[in-house]
């Protein structure tokens, strides 16, 4: 079981036959953006708040590209 509380049945490769390197990254990215919007609750300064925001919905683009990628649904968009 992973910080998550999902239970990982690759033994460590994922889909792409890789080492789960993409899943990590993803996951971290996620922990991330997580991180950033609590930020953005928590700050009193209008622009600082959108900023992080804007911070937040990249990070989550990215991580659902990301994720998309690893699993071979799609080619990125960027």
């Amino acid at each position: 079981m992973d910080e998550t509380g999902a239970t990982d049945t690759s033994g460590g490769i994922d889909e792409t036959g890789g080492t789960g390197e993409a899943l990590r990254h993803v996951r971290k990215m996620r922990a991330r953006a997580q991180s950033l919007e609590a930020d953005a609750e928590r700050s009193a300064d209008p622009d600082e708040r959108r900023r992080l925001q804007g911070e937040v919905e990249r990070l989550e683009f990215d991580c659902e590209q990301e994720s998309m990628m690893a699993a071979g649904d799609i080619y990125p968009t960027r």
